[in-house]
């Protein structure tokens, strides 16, 4: 066949080669906008981030601000999550704010909730630090406003989602009952959260009694109470909420570290003095039951929900709590530092958001 047959066909396998490399590169962000899953993945080091300076941001909490608290290590604020089989775009807040412009976002749900909220909010103030935003705090209702791109970002504190009702026995908890779902209504995104007061006892329970199918108990299995009470939550989106307006998302849960043996420490390990994130090999790895009866309740309901599967990608974040660096007594292991792990859950959010059509 002659001596120019070889190269011929090393000219076509390396044309090939390159317009493959070419295609993968391109079904990269095309793979994440046609739904990757963001929330398998792994955490790496990047030195570019944290995306904002919590000193520049001045409506923090004080309880969030670990770096102001006092903690000596910078290295938790240096990761960025990776997922395994796509690119989690980087967060572009001039790009998400054309997406939310004139537009009015609500996170509902307890202090993970503003957790997350107090996140996005710092990273949108990042990219327009000269801005004449307002805050405006009116009972459990907190408003961040951008006049810029007019774009609102709510936090209503709801930590239970059902009714907490004052009656002549004491306060209950109302398993059946969403009175309080008119002031959710008239939003293009709501953003729900309920699951740590779930668990609560004695001094820390804001309640008296459960009502459950029209029975007032002193109390109840808390698995089935929070089952019971999701699927009520449930029914009131399917039977409220437009979709061709609004779009909702639930935050998965957010896990604490009180316990080192889920990360194989020991039982009494916590979070304090954590400075890297777990493994994959060394976490356990079924989910936990809470996460179970949301995905089941979300599997069921007729309205679409974005879950916001956090869960696990924080499970391996035991160095991103503020421990004993909040300002006040005790170890905080369950909320998350700022900047730090709830910056991702938004990153996640913002790639969601700006994937889909208008």
């Amino acid at each position: 066949m002659g001596d120019g047959f070889p190269r011929f066909c090393w000219i076509v396998m390396s044309w090939i080669l390159i317009v493959s490399i070419h295609q993968v590169q391109l079904s990269e962000p095309q793979a994440a906008a046609a739904g990757c899953d963001y929330f398998q993945g792994s955490w790496v080091f990047d030195k570019t981030y944290p995306l904002y300076n919590t000193t520049d941001c001045p409506f923090i909490e004080k309880e969030f601000d670990c770096q102001a608290n006092g903690r000596p290590d910078q290295l938790y604020l240096k990761y960025r999550w990776k997922p395994t089989d796509c690119m989690l775009p980087r967060f572009n807040a001039k790009d998400l704010l054309r997406k939310l412009k004139g537009k009015k976002m609500m996170f509902i749900g307890d202090s993970l909730s503003l957790n997350q909220w107090q996140s996005l909010t710092c990273m949108l103030h990042a990219f327009l630090p000269q801005s004449n935003y307002t805050v405006h705090r009116e009972g459990n209702l907190s408003t961040f406003y951008l006049p810029e791109y007019e774009v609102s970002l709510m936090l209503s504190r709801n930590a239970f989602l059902v009714d907490i009702v004052q009656e002549k026995i004491g306060t209950v908890l109302k398993l059946d009952y969403i009175k309080n779902g008119e002031s959710w209504k008239g939003y293009d995104f709501l953003i729900f959260n309920t699951w740590h007061w779930w668990l609560h006892t004695g001094r820390k329970q804001p309640w008296d009694f459960i009502e459950s199918r029209g029975k007032v108990k002193k109390d109840m299995d808390r698995m089935a109470a929070y089952r019971e009470a999701l699927r009520t939550w449930s029914k009131w989106v399917d039977s409220n909420v437009n979709t061709t307006t609004t779009q909702v998302f639930f935050q998965g849960i957010s896990p604490t570290h009180f316990n080192g043996k889920e990360w194989n420490g020991t039982k009494s390990t916590t979070c304090t003095h954590q400075i890297r994130p777990a493994t994959d090999l060394t976490y356990e790895s079924d989910p936990p039951p809470e996460v179970t009866i949301v995905k089941e309740v979300l599997k069921n309901m007729s309205t679409p929900v974005v879950l916001l599967d956090i869960t696990r990608l924080s499970q391996l974040r035991k160095d991103g709590h503020p421990s004993i660096y909040t300002g006040l007594k005790g170890n905080d292991c369950s909320h998350w530092c700022l900047a730090g792990v709830p910056d991702t859950w938004n990153e996640i959010l913002y790639a969601i958001l700006t994937s889909r059509k208008t």
